[in-house]
């Protein structure tokens, strides 16, 4: 009998696990779960490449805002060299008419000189004819010029009074040419200085206009293939994402599946070991044992999430006069006679004179009225020191335009900040090039 139960309860179970087993399911999620494995892993790479670019396009809009308002501000200035320059144009032709008019006035006085002149000989030889006075005769043969012989003839005091009011007339009608001629040259020299000037921002117009040109094609190009590197990352995640969705759906619709065959198999399982039971009890009148089997269930994968990068901490703040307008380098532009009211200021309007004077303001350091500081008042606002001992903070001249045309701040290293006309406040070099050509040699230490 114990062989008979022993024979049919194998029996049993080989076909219990005839029915269980599916390889054919299995081998199937098995495939699609390591698909899905592959494609998280993939989706894994585009989101981190995602969140990279995502903080790039980030950081190139700050950096767009900024060239936006570096345009604006390249914009402003250019408006207002603009005006400057037609300004120095209008005052060109006003000393132009006062030099025409002083030149007409010359010649009027040269023109009486000359019939003076001519007046005085005459008289000069009536009295050398009558024999007169001798000491008169003198002073017009020992004078070496006609202005020489008008001082001298004043001091002889046997003249004649008309003789003496002709000279003293003429006398005046000299100073007053000198004076006017004195007047001319210094119109002059000031209508060559405003002419140099002129083209000087002429040239660094053309400069600004073509660094705004050059920034906004930047501009242009950095947007465009941002927006393209965006729209090829999201497409790529969206396809990766339909193909993560499609393949879910086939393992849920695959396990659903299964387990609906495995509910099946347990309930003929279940049949037929009740069968079984029936049979076995019926022939050896014992209770029959019940198999029962059990199958795991698999748990998919979780995908980890990526932690967002902590933003850096913003750079401290520069605390002294060479490092103070660092802040301004790529964010400022070249006005001239701006940064003198808290307007230009506050949009980096600088000229090289107000940015020095702004400088040092920063760390405390009065350099005198905002609205009338130039080249000329910051050479005499401290103490002139060697260029041999030159050191960071000294305030270093260059003769560009004029004579002491342009001023920066000393750094160090052959180098010195300045609002320049081509590029707003930047670091040059002064130790060769153009710079270097240009400076004079004058350093005022504050």
């Amino acid at each position: 009998m114990k062989k008979k139960m022993l024979l049919l309860n194998t029996t049993v179970l080989l076909g219990l696990g005839g029915v269980l087993s599916t390889p054919t399911y299995a081998s199937t999620i098995q495939d699609m779960e390591s698909q899905k494995s592959q494609i998280q892993n993939q989706r894994q790479d585009v989101q981190s490449n995602i969140k990279a670019a995502s903080d790039e396009l980030t950081r190139l809009q700050a950096e767009q805002d900024q060239m936006k308002a570096q345009l604006e501000r390249l914009t402003i200035a250019e408006e207002e060299n603009n005006k400057k320059a037609q300004k120095t144009e209008a005052d060109i032709k006003e000393t132009s008419k006062q030099v025409e008019q002083l030149e007409k006035e010359i010649k009027l006085l040269q023109e009486k000189l000359e019939k003076r002149n001519d007046i005085l000989k005459d008289r000069a030889r009536s009295l050398q004819e009558s024999g007169g006075n001798v000491e008169y005769l003198q002073v017009l043969l020992g004078s070496s010029s006609f202005g020489d012989f008008v001082d001298r003839a004043l001091a002889v005091s046997t003249i004649v009074d008309a003789d003496r009011g002709i000279l003293k007339e003429t006398k005046n009608m000299q100073d007053e040419l000198k004076t006017k001629q004195a007047d001319v040259k210094s119109k002059l020299a000031s209508l060559e200085d405003m002419k140099a000037e002129l083209d000087e921002m002429t040239v660094q117009l053309a400069a600004q206009k073509k660094q705004k040109d050059a920034l906004a094609k930047e501009l242009k190009d950095k947007e465009a293939k941002n927006e393209e590197l965006k729209a090829s990352l999201q497409a790529k995640d969206s396809s990766l994402a339909n193909e993560q969705s499609t393949l879910e759906q086939n393992i849920k619709d695959q396990k659903a599946a299964e387990e609906a065959a495995r509910k099946a198999a347990e309930q003929a399982a279940k049949e037929a070991a009740k069968k079984a039971a029936e049979q076995a009890q019926k022939a050896a009148a014992a209770p029959a044992e019940k198999a029962d089997s059990s199958s795991a269930k698999a748990e998919a994968p979780k995908a980890s999430s990526n932690d967002v990068a902590p933003t850096s901490a913003p750079a401290p703040k520069a605390s002294n006069v060479v490092t103070v307008g660092n802040r301004w380098i790529g964010n400022s532009a070249y006005v001239f006679g701006g940064g003198r009211s808290q307007s230009d200021i506050s949009h980096g309007l600088f000229d090289c004179s107000s940015f020095v004077h702004w400088a040092y303001s920063q760390v405390g350091v009065n350099l005198g009225p905002l609205g009338s500081v130039s080249t000329e008042t910051l050479k005499h606002a401290g103490t002139q020191v060697s260029s041999s001992q030159m050191q960071p903070g000294d305030l270093v001249f260059f003769d560009t335009y004029k004579k002491d045309g342009h001023v920066g701040i000393y750094v160090g290293g052959g180098k010195f900040i300045g609002a320049q006309s081509s590029t707003g406040v930047a670091i040059a070099t002064m130790s060769s090039g153009y710079w270097k050509q240009k400076f004079n040699g004058r350093v005022v230490r504050i």
